[in-house]
């Protein structure tokens, strides 16, 4: 798991200034929502977080669970375009 905070600029179309990054490519189901929430229980209201995911299970699940959390999904977009769950997608997250 990689993690930093602090400096990161999205280049995404949402201009934003993230506060916190998470890497969870490499984590399967469930760990993937765990890693996410435990880093949202470090970070203050109103504080972002990218999270770098892939693959169906995730893609699906951890954007469903922030919500469900009570968190807001601000955006969640695939870096090489289109709709292949298998590449990396990028979320961002701000904390509630």
């Amino acid at each position: 798991m990689q993690e930093s905070n602090k400096g990161n600029k999205s280049k995404e179309s949402v201009d934003v200034e993230l506060d916190f990054y998470l890497d969870i490519t490499k984590e399967i189901c469930p760990m993937t929502f765990v890693k996410t929430k435990l880093m949202l229980e470090k970070m203050s209201p109103g504080q972002l977080l990218q999270v770098q995911l892939k693959g169906a299970e995730p893609l699906k699940n951890v954007p469903l669970s922030v919500k469900e959390h009570g968190h807001e999904v601000i955006s969640l977009t695939n870096e090489e375009g289109g709709e292949d769950p298998e590449v990396v997608h990028r979320l961002i997250v701000r904390r509630k």
